[in-house]
């Protein structure tokens, strides 16, 4: 307990006296204890499957999110008997972080807690059963009320723990925790309700595996999903973090060409799909600078032709980088063809027209504006107005125009970060240095 902020030691000792009042009642009263055995054990269950290797892969890191077992039981049991559903699953659960025992002991609080506040309401909103098994479609709102009680108990414990232990204010710590919360709990109320309909069926308790398994299944498989997005998000942020050591003149240039190629692939009503690929691409098209020697991409004279010939490989060197990765996609041929121009004099191939791949297209356009926009050490970034007149100028013999219409007509809407801005001007401008001669418009 000593890597725990005294605020967040208290609000977990509170939480879990207030777990042992709300399922003391339980040990006093006549509780159908085989109904809790049975729902307790099998979220238990849920929780150890976690642990499990899936195809060679493990199943979510977390299941407590996994709640259609804990609301069966606030649907069937008592305030006092839903409170103990949850807790040896809780306890056994796996934990990434430490201290492990403090974090397993509030999971398991607040689920008691939760859990026996959705109950209440179920009882309160006057249960819909017929000899013991619920009613459609009366038991739809008792339902879904609990199911708001207990998601409202979640997120107020939630962001109490956040607030003690992160020393956040509480309405920064309950900001969104509730909305981001209510879709998926709804889904899980749903299947517990189907669960506990089963379970009172002719067909008995083992019924309940008939919606419990595909839901773990489902979750699953949306859990692993995420694992492989976050893992991809740490890939490109490493590689982004790489080259913005390595060329401090355009830090942050990276972030800003993803963020206008997704204006641009938008605005051509581009799939979602895509629109993501797309702003790998434009976050990652300077990956190959990681392959120019830093003398050259920072120094402070112009460069010769034998130094311009050697960056101009970049684009070569970022699609060598990331051949092997597959999730980009379409993004490699970005990455390839960024520096290429309609009229055929660009690099590294002197492709034309529609031999550029679009989304080399789309990103060549952000990745000017940016760097016009942008003030580095050598120069002013230009006004954004001025920055498009000159794109609508290149456009046919440099840029795509209707890349360029796309980025105009969608800067004529949304706002979008630069490093400079027409009202800034030149304000805290260090001094001039010569500057790299460049392609119209566009940084090597």
């Amino acid at each position: 307990m000593r890597s725990i902020p005294p605020w967040a030691r208290i609000c977990i000792a509170g939480a879990t006296l207030a777990a042992l009042w709300c399922a003391w009642p339980a040990l006093t009263s006549d509780t159908p204890w085989g109904a809790v055995l049975l729902l307790a054990l099998l979220h238990a269950g849920c929780e150890q499957l976690t642990r499990w290797r899936i195809a060679g892969e493990r199943g979510p890191r977390s299941m407590a999110s996994f709640y259609p077992v804990v609301l069966t039981g606030v649907f069937l049991l008592s305030p006092a008997a839903a409170a103990l559903v949850a807790v040896p699953g809780a306890l056994a659960a796996q934990v990434e972080q430490r201290p492990a025992a403090p974090r397993r002991i509030w999971r398991a609080a607040q689920l008691a807690v939760a859990a026996w506040a959705g109950a209440r309401v179920h009882e309160l909103a006057g249960r819909s059963v017929a000899d013991g098994r619920p009613v459609f479609p009366e038991a739809l709102l008792p339902a879904g009320a609990a199911a708001l009680a207990f998601c409202l108990v979640l997120t107020l414990l939630d962001g109490c723990i956040l607030a003690c232990a992160e020393r956040l204010p509480l309405r920064r710590s309950w900001h969104g925790l509730f909305l981001r919360s209510l879709a998926p709990t709804g889904v899980h109320a749903l299947a517990g309700l189907m669960t506990a309909v089963l379970w009172r069926s002719s067909y008995g308790p083992v019924a309940a595996l008939l919606v419990l398994l595909p839901m773990y299944v489902s979750y699953w498989v949306f859990a692993q999903y995420h694992r492989e997005r976050a893992a991809h998000q740490a890939t490109i942020r490493a590689l982004v973090q790489a080259v913005d050591i390595k060329d401090e003149y355009t830090r942050g240039h990276s972030e800003r060409v993803g963020e206008a190629s997704v204006l641009i692939a938008r605005e051509l009503g581009m799939a979602d799909a895509r629109v993501e690929v797309l702003r790998f691409a434009g976050i990652l098209h300077d990956v190959g600078k990681l392959g120019v020697p830093t003398r050259l991409l920072r120094k402070d004279g112009p460069l010769t032709d034998e130094e311009r010939r050697i960056i101009e490989l970049h684009p070569e060197y970022g699609h060598e980088m990331v051949r092997g990765i597959g999730f980009l996609g379409e993004a490699r041929s970005a990455i390839l063809h960024h520096h290429e121009r309609l009229d055929g004099s660009g690099y590294p191939y002197g492709l034309q027209g529609r031999q550029i791949p679009e989304f080399a297209r789309v990103v060549a356009v952000a990745d000017a504006f940016d760097a016009m926009t942008s003030t580095r050490s050598y120069r002013r970034g230009r006004p954004v107005a001025e920055a498009l007149t000159e794109l609508e100028r290149c456009a046919g013999r440099q840029f795509d125009p209707r890349m360029v219409r796309a980025l105009v007509r969608a800067l004529g809407r949304h706002s979008l970060r630069t490093a400079v801005t027409a009202d800034e001007g030149g304000k805290n401008v260090p001094a001039p240095r010569p500057a790299p001669q460049a392609p119209t418009g566009s940084a090597p």
